[in-house]
Parts: C-alpha cells; structure tokens; sequence
C-alpha cells in the first residue's frame, strides 16, 4: 500500500481526497495547506489530519513524524518550492496537477527528478490525455488538417486552461487557435476539431465530476511506482501501457 500525502483541498482536492480514500492501493494520511484550515473544509474523516505548512522547515518537521511514500499536489505552484527539497531529499514520489507552472517552476521540478519520480500535468484525468494522445496520432497522419482547439470551464476560471496550451503545443499548434468560453459552473470540456476536405473530425473529452481528476492521480501513482526517477507526464505513463500492449520495448 503506498502512502500518501495530499497538498491542496480545495474543490478538486477534496474530490481527490475522496476517491483515494476508497482505493485500497493506497492510504491517505493526511492533507496539507499553505494556510489555516477553512472550518467549512473539515477533513473527509475525524482520524485524517489536516495540517498547515508554510516552509521549507515545517514540511521537514512534518515529513519526520508523519512519512509517507508519495505527493499529490492540488495546491498552487508555489507549494512545489515548500515542499522541493524534502522530497528531493527523501526520495518521495510526486504527481502534480497543478496547471499554472512557470518555466521557471518546472526548471526546479525536473532537477528534482534525479533524485525521484516527479509526474507533472496540467490535466490529469485519464480520458484527456488519451484525447492528446490521440491527437497527436492524428496530426501527423494529416499535418494538411486545419485544427481548432474550443475549451470550456467554470465562470469564475479566470485563465486560458493550461491543458488547452498543452494540447496546442503537442500537436504544434498557435495558441490562437484556441477558443476560451466561461459558463456556469462547467468543471473541463476540451475540444480538438481537425477540418479534412470533406470531413471533420472532433476528438471530445468532459470531465463530469472533479473525481475523474482523482481517478488520474490514482492511475498515475500506480504507474509512477513502476518507473525509475526522472521526470514523467501523464502521455508518458500511457504510451508506457500502449508499448507493452504492443510488445515495444520501453526504450525505443
């Protein structure tokens, strides 16, 4: 059973925090936050702490009387230079859905991969990242397709999704082509439209719950578990599963 530590708990961190809660592999010890707990965001259950680490100091503190096996990060992007050095220094695993990264923060997260297994994706639900797979599959069958990227989310959403810009950027696309629309409290709808001549073709991925980011972060921690250190994204951990399907070595 791995151990694990939950970094974040707002709306998606608790659906996370629920859905690991419930899957035997693993074991959630506790959740931490950059600031005092909300007391309208209580712990999923009375036995699971929920701690708030401000530094570099209080997460070694921390890590010492509570160890665990492996991060979740839900947070922020600064959370991943609270908590840096600890886990470089305990080798711990980390799978971070955070989607607002600078260049400059994952500069530090693939450092930190030499001494452990750091997972890094801007949208971490399964069914996305076959999308960009699939995707990226069909732009070099047909490099000639027009390509429009529409992307969806909750009003209050200020930025363009980072998994929009993702997809852009695996399938070697402007970020201009990429429609932005806020409306209600839609939680992630992407869109990838390729326009053949006579033909179109859209590739469709709605998250319906904030569960399905839980049911990532599950499925990357088990995939992660398999890997050496290094720097990993999601379409890694699947291709790894597409190769050995196929009978493809990992290293080709």
């Amino acid at each position: 059973m791995i151990k694990v530590g939950l970094v974040g708990f707002g709306k998606a961190g608790q659906a996370v925090a629920q859905v690991l809660q419930e899957d035997p592999r693993y074991e959630l010890c506790w959740i931490a936050r950059r600031s005092a707990a909300d007391p309208a965001k209580t712990a999923p259950s009375p036995d699971l702490p929920m701690v708030a680490l401000a530094s570099n100091e209080d997460w070694g503190q921390w890590l010492d009387a509570h160890p665990v096996d492996a991060l979740v990060d839900f947070s922020s992007p600064e959370s991943l230079h609270l908590y840096g050095e600890q886990l470089r220094r305990r080798g711990l695993m980390l799978v971070s859905a955070i989607s607002a990264y600078s260049a400059v923060d994952l500069d530090y997260a693939h450092t930190l991969a030499s001494h452990a297994r750091v997972l890094c994706s801007p949208n971490i639900t399964v069914g996305i990242n076959f999308l960009i797979m699939a995707a990226r599959l069909l732009r070099k069958i047909a490099p000639f397709a027009d390509v429009e990227i529409v992307e969806q989310h909750f009003r209050e959403k200020p930025e363009v999704s980072g998994t929009a810009r993702k997809i852009a950027q695996t399938i070697a696309v402007n970020e201009d082509h990429i429609t932005s629309l806020r409306l209600g409290g839609i939680v992630g709808h992407h869109e990838v439209i390729f326009g053949f001549p006579y033909q179109t073709v859209r590739l469709i991925h709605s998250a319906i719950e904030r569960r399905a980011f839980g049911t990532g972060a599950a499925f990357a921690l088990n995939e992660l578990a398999q890997c050496e250190n290094g720097f990993y994204t999601f379409d890694d951990l699947m291709m790894r599963m597409v190769k050995k399907e196929l009978g493809v070595n990992h290293s080709s």
